[in-house]
């Protein structure tokens, strides 16, 4: 049985990209006012029939991975990624301050609403669910050979906590930088505590031969 083609790319296909193309752009809308969109919201914004909507996304998540493709990625690495630590990181990092960038306004909203009280269901808020901490510990995988997992969950949370929009909103709205500075002060925090933290493993590593030897 053969792979079934998506709806858009059969028949009419310049309308159907620019239907489809109206659907994100409405999702996006949505998400910048603090809304996660259903695809009936999607399509009333868009003013385009539901049933039309759904031959396009089949559900929310649909909708919302369209918009959005990493919020069901479980890495930013690609297969060949290299073995090193601080390379891994660095590739993590640039993907990951691109993401903030393209998404601001949404992830500013999704940020407003996990403050406020009687808070939104996390479930509601698809872009505050802790993936960014996966990606991190993904990208620091190398370092479980030489730090216990303790450590490495600080340094990860470490990382996390110094970049990100919530870092972003800080830099740009309170400290004044431009975004262009904010992204760099992030990702120069993250490579900081890294090398730190593995200059303490390699001072702890060269006490204890010290105490042995």
């Amino acid at each position: 049985m053969g792979m079934s083609i998506p709806y858009e790319l059969t028949g009419r296909t310049h309308q159907k990209a620019r239907t489809r193309a109206a659907l994100l752009d409405a999702t996006r809308e949505l998400l910048a006012e603090g809304v996660s969109p259903t695809v009936e919201q999607a399509a009333d914004r868009a003013a385009i029939s539901r049933t039309t909507a759904y031959r396009y996304f089949t559900n929310q998540r649909a909708l919302l991975t369209a918009v959005y493709p990493e919020i069901t990625a479980d890495s930013l690495l690609d297969a060949d990624a290299p073995a090193d630590p601080a390379a891994r990181l660095e590739l993590v990092l640039e993907r990951f301050t691109d993401q903030i960038l393209e998404h601001e306004p949404a992830l500013r909203a999704q940020l407003r609403l996990s403050l406020e009280p009687g808070s939104t269901e996390r479930d509601q808020l698809p872009f505050r669910k802790g993936r960014v901490i996966g990606w991190i510990e993904d990208a620091l995988a190398p370092l479980r050979e030489s730090m216990s997992a303790a450590e490495l969950r600080r340094l990860v949370l470490a990382i996390r906590a110094t970049t990100g929009i919530e870092a972003l909103v800080w830099l740009t709205d309170v400290a004044g930088l431009p975004r262009e500075e904010a992204i760099e002060l992030m990702r120069s925090s993250a490579r900081a505590l890294l090398r730190d933290a593995c200059r303490d493993g390699r001072e702890a590593d060269r006490r204890s031969e010290e105490l042995v030897s």
